[in-house]
């Protein structure tokens, strides 16, 4: 499933700073081709950050990372052909449809004009919206809406998504529609999967490894199952979340604490 020879993404020391605030600090990590590979931490630890400099959203102030064999700074534009992003916040226009806004992805991602069709009807079939092509968006759903945002995301067949909690909001049955897709983009198209999420049960059941992000540092590495047992028998991904990223007490004045979590907030 996982080709263990290659890594489709690759950073070393990558690092952000806001002003005297570091919100990502000398990560390190790889990715393999086909891993599903979760990241996880308080609010605030720098996840969403650190996605947003792998998509060249957001320039780092130091270090480097490769997304698809290509630097995120040099070659920046050749890295956005090769990916799929889902952010958080609503993507999808709600004033078209649900097949208009996959023209749309399949314009921005530069599908060629002849394989436009057949991509858009595939995409409504592989995500169950064939019934709502004709939609308005605005009048859909909370769970069609997502799956609609994956599948804008992989129109173009990305060798790299990136998902930043991508059931939030979502019921479970919206929440398992969505695992079920992820999965089988993996095991049907070879995509690699990145994935943030507060969810513990989301990533022990979808992610090959999972990376602990703490205060900006990458803190622990490992499978579900071998982050577990670094914690004892019996022990779940709510428990290695806690004893590892739990973080610890604030220390210093009001104005300190008011600073640091404004600052932690706005850059997560």
């Amino acid at each position: 499933m996982v080709d263990e020879r290659s890594a489709v993404l690759e950073t070393e020391a990558l690092t952000r700073d806001f002003g005297d605030f570091r919100a990502v600090d000398a990560v390190t990590f790889s990715v393999l081709r086909g891993e599903i590979f979760g990241l996880i931490g308080p609010n605030g630890a720098g996840k969403s950050t650190l996605v947003k400099m792998l998509t060249t959203l957001l320039p780092p102030t130091s270090g480097r990372a490769r997304v698809a064999g290509y630097d995120v700074v040099a070659e920046a534009a050749a890295v956005r052909a090769h990916i799929g992003y889902v952010p958080q916040l609503l993507s999808a226009d709600g004033n078209l449809t649900v097949a208009e806004n996959l023209l749309m992805s399949a314009r921005l991602y530069c599908v060629p004009r002849r394989d436009r069709r057949r991509r858009i009807e595939a995409a409504l079939a592989d995500f169950g919206l064939a019934d709502a092509a004709d939609r308005l968006v605005q009048t859909c759903s909370g769970g069609m809406i997502r799956r609609l945002e994956i599948a804008q995301s992989v129109i173009h067949e990305p060798a790299v998504l990136f998902m930043d909690e991508p059931t939030v909001g979502l019921d479970p049955i919206g929440r398992r529609t969505v695992w079920s897709h992820v999965r089988d983009l993996r095991d049907r198209l070879g995509t690699t999967v990145l994935m943030t999420t507060h969810l513990m049960d989301e990533a022990a059941d979808l992610c090959d490894r999972i990376a602990v992000i703490d205060r900006g540092r990458l803190v622990a590495l490992d499978t579900p199952k071998g982050l577990e047992a670094r914690i004892g028998p019996g022990a779940t991904l709510d428990d290695v979340f806690a004893a590892i990223a739990g973080g610890e007490e604030e220390t210093g004045s009001f104005r300190d604490v008011r600073q640091t979590r404004n600052s932690a907030r706005e850059h997560a």
